[in-house]
């Protein structure tokens, strides 16, 4: 009895292992490597316009921060999920506890697959779904433009999250779902501004990550794109975008390159919410990137689901 006891506890701790070595194995993150770098540095001004169309200081600046203050990059916005609270880091230059001493390369993998310089994964909470879409030069140029802002010596907040989701290394299964690393592709059947819309929606801009409803498990469901979901927030619904009925299907392209300019409808309703500090923010782009915004979201197809 007590041989067959020994066998099956030792079947047990080897099944074990082997199970651990997998999860090790398939949650292993997957860093990008130097060959990716072009050989020109990136441009600080190109990089500002991405700065405004990824809304970086909506989370990353101080709560409540305006004016000059918003180039303030300290972190500490409180992100609320099922998950758990996730807390924006400083992302200002400060070489203590920003991301000073972060190399281009270090940045690139953040951006494109999730990974912190020490080669752990981030938490999605940081859309990095979406910001993988971005081209590596337009990423440069990005981190040029964060390079010359005041640094910040405001220390991280931890994250508040309850176990399994504590532990960082599970992130790699997720990613396995929900991260595929492709670059935005231009669609050549598209126009030149339909295309560009696609890639400020789809990349820079990160829409999805609030129009788009999730899986149990977090991920985007890409199936119901841009068609509405519950606020993050847990107040309300983020509206539907596409072009459907109940979304914006009367508007035209014009009326919603105009309401992120303005923060006006075409029914002379004003946009609030948390959409309120991404019409800001588009409102500092160039004309011609929230017309093809306008243009690319009238040719979005409605959804199944949708909801006004």
């Amino acid at each position: 009895m007590t041989v067959r006891f020994r066998s099956a506890a030792l079947v047990l701790v080897a099944a074990a292992a082997v199970a651990a070595a997998a999860f090790w194995f398939m949650t292993a993150p997957q860093p990008l490597s130097a060959a990716v770098l072009p050989d020109k540095p990136g441009d600080a001004a190109k990089g500002e316009r991405l700065f405004w169309a990824g809304g970086c200081a909506s989370c990353h600046a101080a709560p409540g921060a305006a004016g000059d203050d918003l180039l303030k990059l300290s972190g500490g916005v409180a992100i609320t999920s099922p998950f758990g609270t996730f807390h924006a880091p400083n992302i200002s230059p400060d070489k203590a506890h920003g991301i000073g001493n972060w190399s281009t390369l270090d940045f690139i993998n953040a951006m494109k697959r999730g990974i912190a310089p020490d080669g752990s994964h981030l938490y999605p909470a940081f859309p990095y779904t979406s910001y993988q879409r971005m081209t590596v030069p337009d990423l440069l140029d990005l981190k040029a433009y964060l390079d010359t802002l005041p640094t910040d010596a405001t220390a991280n907040q931890p994250h508040d999250l309850p176990f399994p989701f504590s532990i960082r290394r599970g992130i790699g299964l997720w990613k396995l779902l929900y991260l595929d690393g492709e670059t935005f592709k231009p669609d050549p059947a598209k126009s030149e501004a339909v295309n560009h819309g696609a890639y400020l929606v789809e990349g820079p801009g990160h829409c999805n990550e609030c129009h788009t409803p999730r899986t149990a498990l977090g991920g985007l469901d890409r199936s119901q794109a841009l068609g509405g979901a519950p606020d993050p927030s847990g107040k309300g619904r983020v509206p539907d975008i596409t072009s459907g009925p109940g979304g914006l299907g009367d508007w035209s392209a014009g009326d919603i390159a105009s309401a992120l300019e303005t923060g006006f409808t075409p029914d002379f309703d004003s946009i609030g919410g948390t959409m309120a500090e991404v019409q800001r923010n588009m409102a500092k782009l160039p004309a011609a990137d929230r017309e093809a915004i306008g243009e690319y979201l009238k040719q979005v197809p409605p959804v199944a689901a949708s909801k006004p």
